[in-house]
């Protein structure tokens, strides 16, 4: 779980709201859901929950979660669930750059077992969308025919994500995108900044939760931002596009880096501390697969970690190209990056909307291959070719 998802889900729940308390401007999913959790006619065996990167899908998932498991008013089993500890809750969190089968069986097996202490068994899967075709054939049965106290909830971008098998085996539920002055306010009452940082933050971040409060809290991130926004406006050649590319690539590893060297330190010492063996000392060849099987999973995080770095970046390069062409087509009230309003409309002036369509295709199409594992060196140095000249390689 990368450090915008991490983030939204380790927010303090409110006192007396439970389990729905950190479920935010999501009324209608909510009383949706509230409604299945406590009537049966209401509730079907599977779900799939879709919205934009930050809406609290997997908040709301795990809300859900623990309204089914729990009695009503048992808030120690509640608090249990949403802690992700609960015997009766089994959770996928993809920590790699797709879900493997393997991960998928074990999870269908789980789905078979009676609930031990709640009242039903809940199987959250979060990006159900990383589910390549042979995964999700894997998942078709168990959606097909669950055990009558089984309750699938999957958790998605969008329901096109998924293969028309799955969307046909589930309920879907679609959170709604909140507007920017409400993420900034909600920024505001959460971490305390001044409301011009939240509402610069909640605009950039593009109106996503966890993101918007990282940027909001964290200025090296803001500046990161900033840097790699103008070094893209100023990539005039081949030249410029491989330095940037490279740049980019860099900053993204470094920061996912970061992001996991803290985890990774305190996996690896558990596990030593599990096995016996003091820290330092050598490991004797009998539990070295497991110190491998450890390291290798730590290996499969920080690619997912350092992909989706790299696709936040290119996340802010298409709000960039969509204000120049928000700017073409005279809109200039509802610009993201307003702080970069004279570059923006130098370039809006010196292309044709043409262009800034070719360059805004070409950075979606880019965020697709980095999906299917193309190196992203090349990748992006591909799509900065094609900012600096118009043209598609």
């Amino acid at each position: 779980m990368d450090a915008e998802a991490l983030a939204e889900r380790t927010l303090p729940e409110p006192s007396g709201t439970l389990p729905w308390g950190a479920v935010w401007g999501q009324s209608d999913a909510v009383e949706a859901l509230r409604s299945a959790a406590s009537d049966p006619a209401d509730l079907t065996h599977a779900w799939l929950i879709t919205g934009p990167p930050g809406s609290g899908r997997s908040t709301l998932a795990y809300a859900f979660a623990a309204a089914l498991i729990a009695e009503p008013g048992d808030e120690p089993a509640m608090r249990q669930v949403l802690a992700g500890s609960h015997p009766d809750l089994s959770a996928l969190r993809t920590e790699g750059v797709i879900i493997s089968i393997k991960d998928a069986r074990a999870l269908v097996e789980r789905s078979y077992f009676s609930p031990s202490l709640g009242r039903y068994r809940v199987i959250v899967m979060e990006d159900a969308d990383r589910m390549s075709e042979r995964t999700s054939n894997v998942l078709l049965k168990a959606l097909e025919e669950p055990p009558e106290r089984t309750v699938w909830v999957l958790c998605a971008p969008s329901d096109a994500d998924l293969l028309p098998t799955i969307r046909s085996r589930v309920r879907t539920l679609r959170l709604r995108d909140p507007e920017v002055d409400d993420v900034a306010r909600l920024i505001v009452e959460r971490t305390g900044v001044d409301p011009e940082t939240a509402e610069r933050s909640a605009r950039h971040a593009q109106r996503h939760i966890g993101m918007a409060q990282r940027l909001a809290t964290d200025a090296a991130a803001r500046e990161r931002r900033d840097e790699t926004l103008r070094a893209v406006l100023g990539v005039r050649g081949v030249n410029g596009a491989v330095e940037v590319a490279g740049r980019i690539v860099q900053v993204a590893t470094d920061d996912a880096k970061a992001l996991t060297a803290e985890r990774d330190d305190a996996e690896r010492s558990g596990l030593l501390r599990t096995l016996g063996i003091a820290e330092g000392a050598a490991v004797p060849p009998a539990v070295r697969a497991q110190l491998s099987a450890l390291e290798d999973e730590q290996k499969r995080r920080a690619t997912r970690s350092l992909r989706d770095g790299i696709d936040r970046v290119l996340t802010d390069l298409q709000s960039l190209f969509r204000d120049v062409l928000m700017l073409q087509f005279g809109r200039d009230d509802v610009l993201i990056n307003r702080e970069l309003d004279g570059d923006l409309r130098a370039i809006a002036s010196a292309w044709s909307v043409e262009r800034t369509l070719v360059v805004v295709d070409r950075i979606a199409e880019t965020r697709r291959n980095l999906e299917q594992n193309v190196a992203p060196t090349l990748a992006l140095e591909s799509m900065l070719v094609t900012v600096a000249s118009g043209r598609t390689p």
